[in-house]
């Protein structure tokens, strides 16, 4: 390899005490590019092509990311390479189980869709309070501790969406090996982030970060916000900013990017090779724009959408992320458009508050709270 390649390469970070390395930066496919409705694969697998030349060669999928072709887009397409040449998280879905028999069954599915003969990390997904109750009872732990026996899984860890004593008490459970939790510079408070950080870096589990730019919020800032950055240093995007800070924590192993087209993985690639830790100059930069952000009073949506459905129909993500593009500074007009154009079911104008997505909301945003704005702002 010459020097050339080698610039290009993103920095690695030892696994643990181990000769072990992984990449700081890893491909998240839950928001692979999408064309008439449908995993646009050809792209996708330019990026999946651009990532492994890059040297980042961690992807984390799940059994319900786009419905089922994530984990089969990756089987068609990471079959390609050499078994050895990267590293593959996969998801037990907690959420979706109706007994003990679907760990098995699931299991072996997800073996048959990515084409992988083993998961280098397995996670439980998505677990808190009442997953967790749930896991328990059918038993998923002891089935994944006996797939890592049979060499069908190398590494157990799971993904938390929940409250902190939650957190404290799975973690204390069991040794887990990673342990992936959402964390940006926006929730690093909101959501408790440092707190859930703080936890397993004392229990010595290495984080995986999922949402470092909360579902693209933090792409999207406001005008205010954005001026911020560019000052500080115009040649850099914002994306670049969010994933430097998550980045820079010490016990932070690898940071997620779920990213959905050529130009995202390219800008990200660029700031991890190499990867550089923020400085206390840039860590007020941070500050200052988040300040900013904050005055413009958007609503902390990732559009992980698992709200969805709505009984009623409605697209919640969707009409979010309208609202923040509003808050963002989004000519009203431009955004009323776009709302117009939804048939009429999936606008916030027919949500009848029955608070399901409420309870279903990783965030625990007050959603038909938001719902009757949005109806009253494009009415």
């Amino acid at each position: 390899m010459d020097n050339a390649e080698k610039v290009t390469q993103v920095t690695r970070r030892p696994y643990r005490n181990t000769d072990m390395t992984m990449p700081r930066l890893g491909f998240g496919m839950m928001r692979l590019p999408e064309k008439d409705g449908k995993v646009d694969e050809e792209t996708a697998e330019k990026m999946v092509a651009k990532a492994m030349a890059a040297g980042c060669n961690y992807f984390d999928t799940a059994y319900m990311y786009h419905d089922g072709e994530s984990e089969r887009f990756v089987g068609r397409v990471l079959s390609k390479y050499p078994r050895e040449s990267y590293y593959l998280t996969t998801k037990m879905p907690i959420v979706m189980m109706k007994s003990e028999a679907d760990n098995e069954r699931i299991f072996n599915e997800q073996l048959e869709r990515t084409r992988a003969g083993y998961f280098d990390f397995y996670f439980m997904h998505w677990l808190n309070e009442t997953h967790w109750e749930k896991a328990k009872q059918f038993k998923t732990l002891d089935f994944m501790k006996k797939m890592q026996a049979e060499g069908k899984i190398r590494r157990l860890g799971f993904s938390f969406h929940g409250e902190l004593e939650t957190l404290k008490k799975i973690a204390e459970s069991y040794p887990w090996e990673l342990v992936q939790i959402q964390l940006n510079y926006l929730d690093w408070e909101l959501c408790r982030s440092k707190e859930q950080y703080d936890v397993l870096t004392k229990l010595g589990i290495p984080v995986s970060v999922m949402e470092p730019l909360k579902g693209g919020t933090l792409v999207r800032l406001s005008p205010e916000a954005k001026k911020v950055f560019e000052k500080a240093n115009p040649n850099v995007s914002a994306a670049s900013w969010g994933l430097r800070y998550v980045a820079s924590l010490p016990n932070v192993q690898i940071v997620l990017s779920g990213m959905s087209a050529l130009e995202q993985m390219e800008d990200n690639l660029r700031t991890f090779s190499p990867f550089e830790p923020l400085t206390d100059a840039e860590q007020k930069v941070i500050a200052e724009a988040l300040a900013a952000y904050r005055k413009s009073g958007a609503v902390p949506c990732t559009g992980c959408r698992y709200c969805s459905p709505c009984p009623v129909g409605v697209d919640i993500p969707r009409n979010l992320a309208l609202l923040n593009q509003v808050k963002g500074g989004l000519p009203l007009f431009h955004a009323k458009l776009v709302y117009d154009a939804m048939s009429e079911d999936k606008r916030a104008s027919s949500c009848v508050a029955c608070g399901a997505c409420k309870k279903k909301c990783p965030q625990s945003i007050d959603i038909p709270k938001y719902m009757k704005e949005i109806a009253d702002t494009f009415k």
